[in-house]
């Protein structure tokens, strides 16, 4: 008997994105740095209070972006991006973190706000601005005086993980939302499916949801068959290589 679909709902999200499950890899001085702003800033000690990260999809700036909100706690943080309304701009003195994910999508008028709210966190030493996009600064495609705001900063590149890192992130995710794979089922995900780890952490939960809708263990077998029912298949199909 197969585990009902409403009850997988009933499941919930995955793990929140925090600094514990965030596997570092080449970029130890920028997570060790983000992992103590929120105190620094409180205590008055933070000497950079202006960020900028860049770097492929899914070498992890959003994750280090919601860390950062995570680590601040509520009331203390706000996320803005391309999606949110205008009012998630402005500035509040009761905050001290402000995070903007994908700035060069921001509309242009989204791009005027994020300059106005840039000058307001300059002027008061308690509250931090940083903002993410996938190339450096000089190579952004938005207002001028953004774009040099962006840059006054500490700029840092995110480096994506290596194979060996990506087996670790999948291995700790998995480990995170209480999943048991054999041992063959990481390597094979990532090397027979698109490398980022939007697209492999996607696949692990997929996996996960079959494995209770069919009662079985998660094993290659197992994944192989995901592979083979027709609306998995349809999804994936164009992840996979050829």
């Amino acid at each position: 008997m197969f585990v009902s679909r409403q009850l997988l709902l009933d499941f919930g999200g995955p793990p929140s994105a925090t600094f514990d499950n965030f596997i570092t890899g080449a970029n130890t001085e920028l997570v060790t740095q983000f992992a103590t702003l929120n105190e620094t800033l409180a205590n008055g000690n933070a000497t950079d209070r202006s960020f900028y990260l860049w770097g492929e999809v899914g070498s992890g700036r959003s994750h280090l972006l919601h860390a950062l909100c995570h680590r601040a706690g509520a009331g203390r943080a706000r996320l803005a991006g391309p999606w949110a309304a205008l009012a998630a701009f402005e500035f509040d003195p009761a905050l001290a973190l402000y995070a903007i994910d994908d700035c060069d999508a921001l509309s242009p008028v989204q791009q005027i706000a994020a300059f106005n709210l840039f000058n307001e966190i300059k002027a008061h030493s308690n509250s931090a601005f940083i903002a993410t996009g996938q190339v450096p600064p000089r190579s952004l495609k938005i207002r001028e005086d953004l774009r040099t705001r962006l840059g006054w900063g500490l700029v840092y590149q995110l480096i994506a993980l290596d194979d060996a890192g990506k087996l670790e992130a999948l291995i700790s995710a998995a480990q995170a939302r209480g999943i048991t794979l054999t041992a063959e089922v990481p390597p094979y995900l990532l090397t027979h499916f698109r490398r980022d780890m939007p697209t492999l952490i996607g696949l692990l939960d997929a996996l996960d949801r079959f494995s209770l809708e069919q009662q079985r263990p998660i094993t290659l077998p197992l994944l192989r068959t995901m592979l083979l029912n027709e609306k998995v298949a349809a999804l994936t199909a164009p992840l996979r290589f050829e």
